[in-house]
């Protein structure tokens, strides 16, 4: 992938990021979620690849943009693209700390493809790289983790999702004497955490969305870091309900469709299959990894990471955008 498609890339998130922003603690999610969508789309599409999103917002009965097939971009070099237009929906709408507008960009065949549903992720650092397996107990790779980084369990940081499906495994892990920081969301920059030199997190274990663990999957390749996941049906990861059950059911088809199969662990080569790929993320709200998006009329800050897998190189963006003078197509979103 050429070098200079890794800054068009940033381009793309920080408009996702300047549209989310305009709804910051207004109270709807959705339309936050939509604006972000449509920017990320308008950028796309004024970039030189031949893209299609192998996961994103979800099949295309259901997300009229970024659907799982698009076509996006004007030019020749194809180029696979996982995207979270926002991370942290709830969280932009209400005006917590950590949403973040996310992407990842790999050569073709780069990334797994799989519906939008839940899965299961646990991610460590390159200390802890090759440690980790999820078809043990989560106190063995716990011990692991703190056997392979030289730490006791008590100096052990994780970071999880405050979700009560998670309830069982966060009294597990405080009762082995860990250290563990549930959010409200955002696990693509919890993941992060544990692979930036910082080293402010030792594990991610969560139960998410699969769009944001192939994410986590790329840019946990690109910094070393490790990562296994598995797929899990609606029912199995809520509520056995009827209605659960139902979407459990057609998750299972559209798995079968996609050639993967739910349950079965997913190790990071199995999710991202080349370093030569590029992350991008930019703050919305302000959080551990980056600054969120300030606003002073019209003109707005933002902070962006941006990743290259290729060469490793890891890069912090500071953008100061006149937003008056953004083309008319994204101006109407932003402003």
């Amino acid at each position: 992938m050429r070098r200079e498609l890794a800054f068009q890339f940033s381009r793309v998130t920080e408009a996702a990021a300047l549209a989310g922003f305009k709804w910051l603690g207004r109270g709807d999610k959705n339309i936050a979620d939509q604006a972000a969508v449509e920017a990320m789309r308008i950028m796309l599409n004024k970039t030189d690849i031949a893209g299609e999103i192998v996961i994103g917002e979800g099949e295309i009965d259901d997300a009229p943009m970024l659907y799982i097939g698009e076509k996006v971009g004007f030019g020749s070099d194809e180029v696979d693209i996982a995207v979270d237009p926002i991370e942290g929906t709830r969280m932009t709408a209400m005006g917590q700390a950590n949403a973040v507008a996310v992407l990842a960009a790999g050569e073709k065949g780069c990334f797994l493809r799989a519906p939008d549903m839940y899965m299961e992720k646990l991610v460590v650092g390159p200390g802890a790289r090759g440690r980790i397996d999820l078809s043990k107990p989560l106190a063995e790779n716990l011990r692991a983790v703190a056997r392979a980084l030289g730490k006791p369990l008590s100096e052990l940081t994780v970071v999880t999702l405050a979700k009560p499906r998670h309830d069982q495994a966060i009294a597990q892990m405080q009762a082995l004497g860990c250290r563990v920081f549930a959010l409200p969301d955002g696990d693509v920059a919890a993941s992060i955490l544990t692979s930036m030199p910082s080293n402010q997190v030792d594990m991610m274990y969560c139960v998410g969305g699969a769009p944001e663990g192939v994410i986590s999957a790329a840019v946990i390749r690109a910094l070393g870091g490790d990562m296994q996941a598995r797929l899990v049906l609606r029912h199995l990861a809520k509520d056995d309900t009827p209605e659960n059950r139902s979407v459990g059911e057609q998750e299972q088809a559209r798995c079968l469709a996609m050639g993967v199969t739910p349950g079965q662990i997913l190790k990071l080569e199995d999710m991202v299959r080349s370093d030569n790929l590029v992350f991008s993320a930019t703050g919305i709200t302000k959080g551990d990894l980056l600054e969120g998006v300030r606003s002073d009329g019209y003109i707005a800050h933002t902070e962006t990471l941006l990743v290259r897998g290729h060469s490793r190189t890891v890069r912090k963006i500071q953008s100061m955008h006149y937003v008056d003078r953004k083309d008319d197509e994204l101006k109407n979103i932003i402003i």
